[in-house]
């Protein structure tokens, strides 16, 4: 056979090999509940600076005190695993059992509730910036669920304004970042080919922009400056519900029904908004906090409740799903939190197991292949809406092994200008 067949073999073999090694955070099990990175007792974006610590927590409602294990992986910009040992980004070990566990006390949901900390006596220090993604496993050492994290070092600041959309059709739905990118301790080799950036909102790490390359330089500076490229739809702003106690109707829940095995919530009917004058709201972009105003320790004491949720939409009638999101289920478009259509009703409802406290959430729309479509969405897009902004600017010199991440900038779109 020609030697050019052997060649196509092998590039399909090297493509398709790198392609499936792309990490990609995988969903909890229906059993796994409120996971969340937390620092100084408050969850957080996982975007933390190199050398601080953090915890991972979660419930297993299964409430047996199961054996799981972790498994820390350095990634590249595009999360595809790097090619340094994992000596050199962990000192210590991973793949260690998670030892820090309690169950849940006075509540009628059991469940346990699992501590992992970053440094532990097994994994002393993670050594280097990156993308990093942590995996919790069984006892089979099968993946139980997966998730990003980012540790950055502060050697570039990067100044943001956040502005109306720089396009007509959408300046009233959209905001637009301009940004620049500086440092004293870096003198930018190549940065067309060097310099990457990750562009969030709201800190949602699997829906960013990226691949978005520097406009112009000037001197050591680089410049974005662009009309479309660096353009977020901007939402509206987050609904909440408070059930902090389990027993009695509070903000947004309409009635408490305690004859079931654990308690419901059943929220008031919340309404689309697109077609609504914007209504400021205070949120806390989407994050949630466990709470029990009962009880001293929330993180054992915070009982479950079945919440129902319930929208009207009556002019949604495109081929596409509804989805609860939030920080509470890391925006998650799995059937668990998928909306049904009660014909009866006309109304979509779904009822979801949360654990009490306070909770920002959102009505997302998707397809069937988790394709989001910001533009159409339920609550609409009004300029007005308060939205946390990152950018994280990763550096990799031409000598370089891995993606560094060498600093970071926030916004909040409270101070937009046209």
């Amino acid at each position: 056979m020609p030697i050019s067949f052997y060649r196509k073999i092998i590039l399909f073999f090297i493509i398709t090999s790198s392609s499936a090694q792309v990490e990609k955070e995988v969903a909890p099990p229906y059993h796994i509940k409120t996971i969340s990175f937390v620092q100084n007792d408050q969850n957080i974006v996982p975007i933390l600076k190199l050398g601080e610590g953090f915890q991972l927590q979660f419930d297993d409602l299964f409430g047996n005190e199961a054996n799981y294990y972790y498994e820390i992986i350095h990634c590249d910009y595009n999360w595809n695993p790097s090619a340094i040992p994992k000596n050199e980004y962990l000192e210590g070990f991973d793949n260690q059992r998670i030892q820090d566990y309690t169950n849940s006390f006075n509540t009628l949901q059991i469940y346990s509730h699992y501590k992992l900390a970053i440094p532990n006596q097994f994994t002393q220090q993670l050594k280097i910036s990156g993308n990093y993604m942590i995996k919790v496993l069984d006892e089979s050492k099968e993946v139980l669920f997966s998730r990003k994290f980012i540790l950055y070092e502060d050697l570039v600041t990067v100044p943001i304004q956040v502005k109306r959309a720089r396009t007509v059709d959408n300046i009233e739905m959209k905001h637009n970042l301009d940004f620049t990118i500086k440092s004293n301790t870096i003198t930018f080799q190549n940065p067309l080919k060097n310099i990457k950036v990750l562009l969030l909102q709201n800190g949602q790490l699997n829906s960013g922009i990226k691949n978005i390359s520097p406009q112009y330089t000037i001197g050591n500076d680089l410049i974005y400056k662009y009309d479309s490229e660096t353009q977020f739809w901007a939402g509206n702003e987050f609904l909440f519900f408070e059930n902090k106690d389990i027993r009695s109707a509070s903000n947004n829940v309409a009635r408490i029904d305690s004859n079931t095995a654990i308690y419901g919530s059943f929220l008031y009917t919340n309404s689309a908004r697109a077609n609504f004058p914007y209504s400021f709201t205070q949120d806390v972009n989407g994050d949630f906090v466990v709470k029990n105003i009962n009880a001293a320790n929330g993180e054992i004491e915070a009982d479950y409740a079945w919440v129902y949720f319930s929208l009207s939409a009556p002019t949604f009638r495109i081929n596409k799903n509804i989805y609860v999101t939030g920080m509470f289920n890391n925006y998650n478009l799995t059937p668990e939190y998928k909306m049904d259509y009660n014909t009866k009703k006309g109304i979509y409802e779904k009822a979801i197991l949360i654990k009490q406290g306070f909770t920002n959430f959102k009505y997302i729309v998707a397809d069937n292949k988790g394709v989001i479509d910001s533009e159409n969405t339920i609550d609409g897009n009004f300029y007005q809406t308060e939205n946390d902004y990152t950018i994280v600017v990763y550096y990799r010199e031409n000598i370089d092994r891995y993606d560094r991440v060498v600093g970071k900038g926030i916004a909040n779109s409270i101070n937009i200008i046209n």
